[in-house]
């Protein structure tokens, strides 16, 4: 039985709650430098890397896809150059520097990922993943799996 002890915290219902929670078949994509605060967990969750965090916009459905060994060094739309062993993905309409929760439904392993780029531009794909990212997630064989895409950290407006 897990058990959670709680701390104080501004807002929860506004900032991701986290709570330290071990899944033997993920692997953490990125480790946090920070240890995770521990929050009251209230609502709906989702596994996070090894974490517990609150949705903070509308999850999507769709494909996911990766994208290819060309794109290795271009420029993505927020201006960086795309590294393949980065966690960026690329997705239509959240902001820039969004933290997206992307689970495979095929398989239920799950990562964080950060919006750097626009696209995917085929129909019924919602976000493309770095190849680091789609390996974590086990699709790497398919090309292309069926995801569930939640916002668990939106990006702040740049002043």
């Amino acid at each position: 039985m897990l058990s959670l002890t709680v701390a104080c915290a501004p807002r929860v219902d506004l900032v991701p709650s986290t709570a330290s929670v071990v899944t033997p078949d993920a692997e953490p994509v990125e480790q946090a430098a920070p240890p995770p605060r521990i929050v009251q967990l209230v609502g709906t969750a989702s596994p996070m890397d090894g974490q517990w965090v609150r949705p903070l916009g509308e999850q999507q459905l769709g494909d996911a896809s990766y994208y290819g060994s060309e794109f290795n060094g271009r420029r993505m739309a927020n201006g960086r150059r795309f590294d393949p062993r980065s966690t960026s993905v690329a997705h239509r309409t959240l902001p820039f520097g969004t933290k997206v929760l992307v689970t495979n439904l095929g398989n239920g392993r799950s990562a964080t990922a950060t919006v750097e780029d626009r696209g995917p531009f085929v129909r019924g794909r919602i976000i493309d993943l770095s190849p680091r990212l789609a390996e974590h997630l086990g699709m790497l064989m398919q090309g292309v799996a069926p995801v569930e895409v939640t916002p668990v950290e939106l990006a702040e407006a740049p002043n």
